[in-house]
C-alpha cells in the first residue's frame, strides 16, 4: 500500500495545522555519529523556526516517548549494517512501534565497504520493513538513504590515476550508491524517504559531485559539506535536517 504524502518544498510552505498535528506525534530516530550531525541541524532549524513544536530527547525506552518529541538513541554498531537493521526491527516489534507514531533509522557510511553484498542487505531491509508495515499499519516508517563520503584528491590521487589505481572512497561510494538506488526504486514516491545522499552530493549551485566507474555515474559527498570527509558540517547538517522535517510534515 502506498502512503499518500504531501511534498512540501520549504518549511514556510507547511501550514500551522500540520505542525500542530506533529506536536501530537511521538517520533523515534535510531542512528550513530552522522545522526548526531543531523540532529544538531534539526536544533538549528528549530531555533530559527519557533513555529515548529518539536523537541529532541535521547532515550531508547518507549515508556519515555513523548508527543512533540524526537526520541533518539544510538543503534547497532558502525561497520555492521545488519546489527542496525536487526536492532531497529527488534526494537520496533518489542515495543517501539506500538508507542511511536513515526519511526526511522539510518545506516552510516562506515557500514558500506567494497566487500558489502548490497543485494543481500537490501533484500533483508525490504523484508523487515514489509513485516513492520504489516504489523503496525498506523505507524509511519521513514526511509533514509545512506550517507556518502568524499573521494581522494591531491597529489596521491593524481598518482593513483596515472597508475590506474582506484581512488580512496570510490569503491565504498559505489556500494552506497547501489544501495541508495535500490531504496529509491522501491520507496521513492511510495513511502516517505529522506534522500540524504542526494543532498550531500549536490553543490549549492545545483551541480552534482559525481564520478564515472564501469560506465556508470556515481556520487560522492561535496567536500565543502564536511570537516573530515564523512561527517557533516553545520551547513550540510542543516540542509539534511530541513528535508527530514519536511518529510515528517508531509507524512502526517
Amino acid at each position: 500500500m502506498e502512503d499518500k504524502a504531501v511534498q512540501y518544498e520549504k518549511l514556510s510552505d507547511v501550514p500551522e495545522i500540520v505542525w500542530q498535528k506533529i506536536s501530537r506525534k511521538k517520533i523515534y530516530f535510531g542512528h550513530q555519529s552522522v545522526g548526531y550531525n543531523i540532529l544538531n541541524g534539526v536544533r538549528q532549524v528549530l531555533k530559527q523556526n519557533p513555529q515548529i513544536p518539536l523537541t529532541i530527547e535521547e532515550t531508547y525506552d518507549p515508556d519515555n516517548f513523548k508527543a512533540g518529541t524526537i526520541a533518539q538513541s544510538q543503534l547497532g554498531y558502525n561497520g555492521d549494517p545488519k546489527s542496525k537493521l536487526d536492532m531497529f526491527a527488534y526494537f520496533a516489534k518489542a515495543a517501539g512501534a506500538g508507542r511511536a507514531n513515526i519511526m526511522f533509522f539510518k545506516f552510516c557510511y562506515e557500514d558500506f565497504t567494497k566487500k558489502t553484498d548490497v543485494k543481500v542487505l537490501f533484500n533483508d531491509y525490504k523484508k523487515k520493513y514489509a513485516q513492520l508495515e504489516r504489523r503496525y499499519p498506523e505507524t509511519t516508517f521513514i526511509h533514509l538513504t545512506v550517507p556518502l563520503t568524499t573521494i581522494q584528491t591531491g597529489i596521491k590521487a593524481e598518482i593513483k590515476k596515472f597508475l590506474g589505481r582506484p581512488l580512496g572512497g570510490v569503491a565504498e561510494n559505489i556500494k552506497r550508491c547501489e544501495f541508495n538506488d535500490m531504496l529509491r526504486t522501491s520507496y521513492m514516491g511510495k513511502k516517505p524517504l529522506v534522500d540524504i545522499a542526494a543532498i550531500e552530493s549536490t553543490f549549492p549551485d545545483g551541480q552534482r559531485a559525481s564520478f564515472e566507474a564501469n560506465g556508470k555515474t556515481y556520487y560522492y559527498l561535496v567536500p565543502e559539506y564536511t570537516r573530515d570527509g564523512g561527517h557533516l558540517n553545520t551547513m550540510a547538517a542543516k540542509l539534511v535536517a530541513e528535508q527530514l522535517l519536511l518529510t515528517i510534515a508531509g507524512s502526517v
